[in-house]
């Protein structure tokens, strides 16, 4: 079973959110969250959306929906503004705290727009937003640039694609994914902990391995439900993410898997 993961166009329908002149944060994030999204689809995640279409849901639903549609984790995508027009530019990314597969997620993304053009302004905790701390699934919330920057919006409409693929990368990279443009890969390794008949008890495993912030799916191609853990291109990958298992009590095993 591929990764879950829930997409947030920030702000929505009567709620505009930052605005700049005539460009609203809300037809930004949109834009930007659909493009996101079908790189993700490509490369085989499974993607939900709060938002499709230009319509207002509060934090809080937009948490519950995510909770309730029981994904692996939650990116938001919002633009950031400043005081004074042209004041700050750059991007950065929100987390609940400053800790496991959210932050490594926060970092690798902000590390991928950096490569396109963008300053990299860090990753800040922030656990009052709630849409970090009503969510049940690691999250993140990413500030891709000011909507009051000329700096800023100049990269991203000219970079428009660039920067798309640059989230993705950033998410896939975290999870050990392939991007559909890094296909194929012949062979690859992952660390399975548990193979079940009755799918229950693999969910079971599989809802106590992420809430660790192990990257963990279930793959339900064959007669039993085996719960794995990453994608690793390398051996040497995969024996370092089966100690960290080892270490935590989980009985492990390396398989072999060949690309599809």
């Amino acid at each position: 079973m591929p990764y879950s993961i829930m997409l947030d166009a920030g702000h929505g329908g009567t709620d505009p959110g930052a605005v700049s002149g005539g460009r609203q944060e809300k037809d930004d994030t949109l834009r930007l969250t659909l493009a996101i999204g079908e790189i993700l689809q490509n490369s085989g995640l499974d993607v939900e959306y709060t938002r499709t279409t230009d319509v207002y849901e509060t934090p809080y639903q937009k948490a519950m929906e995510a909770n309730e549609a029981g994904v692996d984790y939650f990116v938001s995508i919002h633009r950031n503004s400043s005081p004074m027009e042209n004041q700050y530019m750059g991007v950065e990314s929100l987390v609940y705290d400053l800790s496991g597969i959210k932050y490594e997620m926060a970092q690798n993304i902000n590390a991928q727009l950096e490569t396109v053009g963008f300053v990299n302004l860090g990753v800040k905790a922030r656990p009052n937003l709630v849409v970090l701390r009503r969510t049940r699934m690691p999250a993140v919330l990413v500030e891709v640039g000011f909507i009051n920057s000329e700096t800023d919006n100049r990269l991203f409409d000219q970079n428009f694609d660039a920067i798309a693929r640059a989230i993705a990368d950033g998410i896939l990279e975290t999870l050990n994914v392939e991007s559909a443009e890094q296909r194929p890969q012949q062979y690859g390794y992952r660390v399975q902990v548990g193979a079940y008949r009755n799918s229950v008890y693999a969910e079971r495993m599989l809802r106590e391995l992420t809430e660790q912030d192990f990257p963990a799916y279930i793959d339900d191609s064959g007669q039993y439900d085996r719960v794995q853990v990453g994608n690793y291109r390398t051996l040497d990958e995969a024996v370092q993410m089966e100690q960290r298992l080892k270490r935590a009590g989980y009985p492990t095993v390396i398989v072999s898997v060949s690309a599809n």
